[in-house]
């Protein structure tokens, strides 16, 4: 039984988890370097601080050894996240802050999806009306029907794909928690992801330095407070608190990331685009309840 201060400080975790993640659009639309270099370096610097909680932990349970076999496994999730990440950055700089957040939340609903078509996972009726609603809500955030071929479809199309990748990365993940522990997976898949944004962005990028301490400070705060700041939140966490407070955090991203492209990015958010947001936002929750 979880004590009331394990509670409290799970919970506000969890809050604090959420917003951390949320501020990420932000550094990305505010760092200096490209959308892609910029994925490279919010992974190759958020190995710091998850490598000295790797060391510093108190360990849990028999070590496992990782053998050649389990190398591809291994691997896998971090090549998910790396074409997450790009699409996602990519899609920051073709769409809305608020736009470009809303989509890649649709990973739990692709994580349901990609389960019945890959594992004939079972698809409830449940799930089926918060996709729905999901559908509803995309439609409604792009201005109707009417409305779906004008303004950055092809940005809110690529946030559409870093979820569907996000969704397998979570999968991925799913296969791997059996054997391994999770800072473990955190590690690999995000040296994975690294290495293989990292000659992407010098090809076509080119320079992948920041010019200025400013430029350097954000990709710090992307590493340390939104990657892996946010993560450890959320998994510290997940370890005192149902599984259904994960929803939360589905609910603090896009506020979060709305409300600060507002104040730093003068990007207002018209009704419409709330009530689709909304919208997206219910049909995600009751997906998620019915997966």
């Amino acid at each position: 039984m979880v004590r009331a201060p394990e509670h409290r400080a799970a919970l506000a975790a969890l809050v604090l988890g959420g917003i951390a993640i949320g501020a990420s659009p932000i550094f990305v639309r505010l760092s200096e370097v490209g959308p892609i270099s910029t994925g490279f370096w919010r992974l190759a610097l958020a190995l710091i601080p998850l490598s000295l909680w790797s060391l510093l932990r108190p360990q849990a349970g028999p070590k496992v050894t990782i053998t050649r076999r389990d190398w591809p496994l291994l691997v896998l999730p971090g090549l998910a996240l790396a074409i997450d990440l790009v699409a996602w950055h990519l899609s920051l700089h073709m769409t809305s802050v608020a736009n470009a957040t809303l989509l890649a939340n649709l990973a739990p609903v692709f994580v349901t999806l990609i389960g019945f078509l890959l594992f004939r996972t079972a698809v409830t009726r449940i799930f089926l009306v918060g996709l729905g609603l999901a559908i509803a809500g995309v439609i409604t955030l792009k201005g109707g029907p009417a409305a779906l071929g004008d303004g950055n479809l092809a940005g809110d199309a690529i946030a559409t794909l870093a979820a569907v990748f996000y969704a397998c990365y979570i999968l991925a993940i799913g296969r791997l928690r059996s054997r391994f522990d999770t800072v473990r997976i955190m590690i690999w898949s995000t040296a994975t992801a690294a290495a293989a944004i990292l000659p992407f962005a010098l090809y076509f990028e080119g320079n992948i330095l920041p010019p200025s301490l400013y430029g350097w400070a954000i990709l710090f705060g992307l590493a340390f407070i939104s990657h892996a700041g946010g993560q450890v939140a959320i998994t510290y966490a997940l370890a005192f608190l149902p599984a259904a407070f994960s929803s939360l955090t589905l609910l603090l991203q896009p506020v979060v990331a709305a409300i600060l492209a507002w104040l730093i990015l003068a990007e207002a958010i018209g009704p419409l685009q709330a009530i689709g947001g909304a919208i997206v936002l219910a049909g995600i929750l009751v997906a998620r309840r019915g997966g």
